[in-house]
């Protein structure tokens, strides 16, 4: 089986697309971008607001793309390089956002209080004769469509006339219906037309209500994009000369510059500590719960809290090169790849408008010309005692109150019909939950590429294992130090000759002898031999002292008695490495040397198990090294492979992915292939640059228990996508019919506008809610 979607060719861009309200403004929104020729492929994200394209041709200009978005009416442009900053500017932009909608809002609601209580004074139960007047009625619908209702009309105009009808248009269709069914009827009344003003603005006023909830619900869905950018501070305490501090802005800051940082200060950019020793909580970007101990050469990434004191700061990496911002910038890409599922859901979608329209206009025909012919008695139901009228004017009425005339009932059950159509709750299915679940497995350092991951993720049925640096720590660690009277003695001497050595196990030695805060003495006359061991002198010390592996110290002179060879043969066994340390020919002790397991392997692989997931483990090191750990950690010896070059690896994830889609997990140059090629690539924090942007999920940090953690969150998220849908598919299935009169000759039962145009909202906002309990679980 092969991946759903490997990483594009082509050069990609992200747009922020504005206008977007539904299922069918997707649909139209990718229409639209898939008709220029500049544009290879196209993925649009409601909630985000985003539309991630391909370029087939990178040096052209993004300004005809743009154009046609905007006189699509989708006001578009290019989203920011740097989302620290954008994210910034997007939380401005959606306060200013938010006040035009709820003065939109409030005007709409004033208009209903009005109408209302223009019903009232018509029907005597308040003295208020002006308000009873049909001028007034009138004059309110025409407010309201000129007010608070025009964006809605010019959006869907225009939705209709590109022949891509959207929410706008099947909500313009019913209000604009019904009022100019009002006017005709007011105006000449021998026509025998219904009237009814009041429903123009009552439609408006619960869709604008409706909306204002839904993106109420939906801003939340997002909050995690802002809540990372809101981890960089606005301010720096930059060094200059003379140890003189000078407040600046973080934006101002270049690569080389050095800061202070206090306790308690937010870290602004990626750095290297020059100065000072203190504790830092990286879990806002790892999920790690432990605080790291920083100290001269330690790196820190920008979004970091420093806890306990003060330190000096070198700058590496500013602006869109951070680790925070390259973490939001794989959210965003995560939040506008769609799920293949999404896709499906968006198609449907797109066409649904066509649908709802062709229903409408099939539901008015029925019920004017045949209808009311079959079922007389629906007339009697839905006309009696519940005409109210004025000036002699009997055909003011309550829409969906009652219908005296098979036109009446036909125009209320078509303009339902129109209304309660909900490509909204469609559209918003998926992306929501995407969006929620990218936004909370990226605070616990989880980060997905996009909705295809998680859908895929969902679904694996085996993980493979890569060996070093994935369930091991990939540096050597001193384990343990054999034979010797003076353990101390022992890494003091070696760690003092192997000072000047690049060599990984020298590394674990001085990181051994600096843990023990053991003080180095003075080399002279070293000599490595390569491959077999470091001799040298050391101030103090008589004699040479020699380290490396037990053949060259034998060729040397040094003796190793019965005791001493069993010890070194119980290590191989271990997967131990054996550094053998003399004194001229005197043996003075072993010291072994291992890459050991990260301290939650057994729990991330048993929580794996669990879940039903079968285990893997390929790796290039030794066979006796890959049998013993797959014992120990309860491998099936079926799935091990041992010794193997990136080619043969490749062999054997084609081999796992006969039988069901595999995820590869790595760290090293050599895993890249193997990550590309598996259907979900993996990649440990801590692994190469060039593996992680190989692999589809990457979890930062050193906690590989975070594994099952990501797997069981995209689970959960497909099954909350599952029940969207099926909420937005049933209610549409089931409201669309009654909202016909499917019901009307059994049971007496319709929908009135103004209610079906509350059910719309409650079914959008349903699938939003049901998307933010993620968060929760």
């Amino acid at each position: 089986m092969s991946r759903i979607q490997l990483p594009s060719k082509n050069p990609s861009v992200l747009l922020d697309v504005e206008g977007m309200k539904c299922g069918g403004c997707v649909r139209s929104v990718e229409k639209t971008l898939l008709e220029q020729p500049n544009v290879a492929n196209a993925s649009v994200n409601l909630v985000a607001r985003t539309a991630w394209i391909d370029l087939a041709n990178p040096e052209e200009s993004l300004e005809p793309i743009l154009n046609a978005l905007t006189a699509r009416g989708f006001p578009s442009k290019p989203h920011a390089t740097d989302p620290l900053s954008e994210s910034k500017h997007q939380s401005i932009d959606g306060i200013e956002g938010w006040w035009r909608q709820w003065r939109q809002l409030m005007v709409a609601l004033v208009l209903l209080v009005l109408s209302v209580l223009g019903h009232l004074a018509e029907g005597n139960q308040i003295n208020l004769p002006l308000m009873g007047q049909l001028p007034f009625h009138a004059a309110l619908a025409t407010a309201a469509l000129l007010g608070p209702g025009q964006p809605i009309l010019k959006g869907g105009l225009r939705s209709a006339i590109a022949l891509t009808p959207t929410m706008d248009t099947l909500v313009g269709l019913g209000v604009s219906s019904a009022y100019f069914a009002s006017l005709v009827s007011w105006v000449w009344p021998e026509v025998g037309w219904p009237c009814f003003f009041n429903e123009p603005v009552m439609l408006l006023g619960f869709v604008l209500l409706g909306r204002f909830l839904e993106e109420r619900a939906r801003f939340r869905t997002g909050r995690a994009l802002k809540q990372l950018a809101e981890l960089q501070p606005d301010k720096a305490r930059l060094l200059i000369g003379n140890k003189a501090i000078r407040e600046v802005r973080v934006g101002a800051l270049l690569p080389g510059e050095k800061i202070q940082l206090l306790p308690g200060d937010r870290i602004p950019v990626d750095g290297i500590v020059e100065e000072g020793h203190s504790a830092v909580d990286i879990s806002s970007l790892t999920g790690e719960p432990m605080p790291l101990e920083a100290s001269p050469g330690s790196e820190l990434a920008s979004g970091s809290l420093n806890l306990e004191a003060p330190i000096i700061l070198k700058v590496t990496r500013i602006g869109a090169e951070t680790a925070l911002a390259k973490i939001i910038g794989l959210v965003e890409q995560a939040q506008a790849r769609k799920a293949p599922i999404q896709r499906i859901a968006d198609q449907v979608a797109g066409k649904f408008c066509y649908g709802v329209v062709t229903l409408a206009i099939t539901t008015f025909l029925f019920w004017w010309q045949l209808g009311t012919r079959i079922w007389p008695q629906v007339l009697n139901a839905t006309g009696q005692g519940l005409i109210h009228g004025h000036q002699g004017h009997e055909l003011h009425m309550a829409l969906g109150g009652n219908a005296e005339t098979p036109l009446g009932l036909a125009l209320q059950l078509a303009i339902a019909v129109l209304v309660i159509a909900c490509p909204c709750a469609l559209g918003l299915a998926t992306p929501t939950v995407i969006t929620v679940a990218s936004g909370k497995a990226a605070r616990h350092g989880w980060l997905f590429r996009g909705g295809d991951v998680i859908e895929t993720a969902a679904s694996l049925e085996k993980i493979v294992f890569d060996k070093t640096g994935t369930l091991t720590l990939g540096r050597p660690l001193v384990s343990e130090v054999l034979q010797t009277k003076d353990p101390n003695q022992l890494l003091q001497l070696t760690a003092s000759l192997e000072q000047n050595s690049r060599h990984p196990i020298a590394h674990a030695v001085l990181q051994e002898a600096q843990r023990q805060k053991l003080t180095l003495l003075s080399s002279k006359n070293t000599k490595t031999y390569p491959g077999e061991g470091l001799a040298g002198e050391l101030d103090g010390i008589d004699g040479i002292i020699r380290a490396g592996n037990k053949e060259w110290l034998q060729k040397e002179g040094v003796s190793f008695n019965k005791e001493t060879q069993k010890n070194i043969y119980q290590a191989a066994l271990k997967g131990q490495s054996i550094v053998a340390v003399a004194q001229n020919q005197t043996l003075l002790g072993l010291i072994a040397i291992e890459d050991l397991l990260r301290p939650d392997v057994s729990i991330a692989l048993d929580r794996l198990k669990e879940n039903g997931l079968s285990l893997a483990m390929l790796s290039g090191d030794r066979r006796e090294a890959v049998e013993r750990l797959g014992e120990k950690l309860g491998f099936d010896p079926k799935n091990l492979g041992w010794q193997l070059l990136p080619a043969e690896k490749l062999d054997h994830l084609k081999r796992f992915q006969e039988h069901g889609p595999v995820a590869m997990v790595g760290d090293g140059i050599n895993d890249a292939p193997a990550l590309a090629a598996a259907n979900i690539g993996i990649a440990v924090g801590t692994g190469t640059q060039i593996a992680q942007e190989s692999a589809d999920l990457v979890l930062l940090g050193d906690r590989l228990e975070g594994l099952p953690a990501a797997l069981l969150l995209a689970r959960r998220t497909m099954n909350k996508v599952r029940q969207n849908l099926f909420w937005a598919f049933g209610y549409n299935l089931i409201a669309l019919p009654i909202a016909a009169g499917v019901l009307l000759p059994g049971f007496g039962l319709l929908l009135s506008p103004p209610i079906a145009a509350l059910l719309m909202a409650i079914s959008s906002i349903t699938v939003v809610i049901n998307a933010l309990s993620l968060r929760t679980t």
